[in-house]
């Protein structure tokens, strides 16, 4: 398994946006309203993201024991959570994108807005905890010994 990279992400996004941009599109009209906190579950699970960060990278800096698989099940959750990310930041900017021009006229639009914006948030906030994460699940650098000793003089 590899680091989540850019460009998988950017994908995701544009799979989420254009996916739910059509779909706003052609349903709009029968779409039920948009919870104004629909997005806060991701909010939830980026918080539980840095809290593991803060955790491995404590423990890792400490020398504690940290398992492999427990290392890995991190990364894994720290991946799927940024993929997850980037195809809720693309739905939810594509309501933004979709609702925005409409909000002057359309009323269900102008209430609908707030919960796009809110959900666009929290996605990006879930991409960067689960980023974080996963760059805290990197092995340390390996040190020179000669960097360790201090030359008295």
């Amino acid at each position: 398994m590899h680091f989540t990279r850019p460009r998988e992400l950017l994908v995701a996004g544009i799979i989420g946006l254009g996916l739910v941009y059509l779909m706003f599109e052609v349903a709009y009209e029968s779409v039920p309203r948009l919870p104004a906190l629909a997005g806060v579950t991701l909010l939830v699970l980026a918080a539980v993201e840095v809290v593991l960060a803060y955790v491995i990278r404590d423990r890792i800096r400490s020398g504690r024991v940290v398992t492999g698989v427990g290392i890995a099940r991190a990364v894994a959750l720290a991946k799927a959570s940024s993929l997850l990310g980037a195809l809720m930041l693309g739905a939810w900017l594509a309501g933004v994108v979709y609702l925005a021009p409409r909000a002057e006229e359309l009323t269900a639009a102008s209430a609908d807005l707030p919960a796009a914006i809110v959900g666009a948030c929290c996605a990006a906030v879930l991409i960067a905890a689960a980023l974080w994460l996963e760059h805290c699940c990197r092995a340390p650098e390996p040190r020179d010994r000669d960097d360790d000793r201090r030359v008295t003089g």
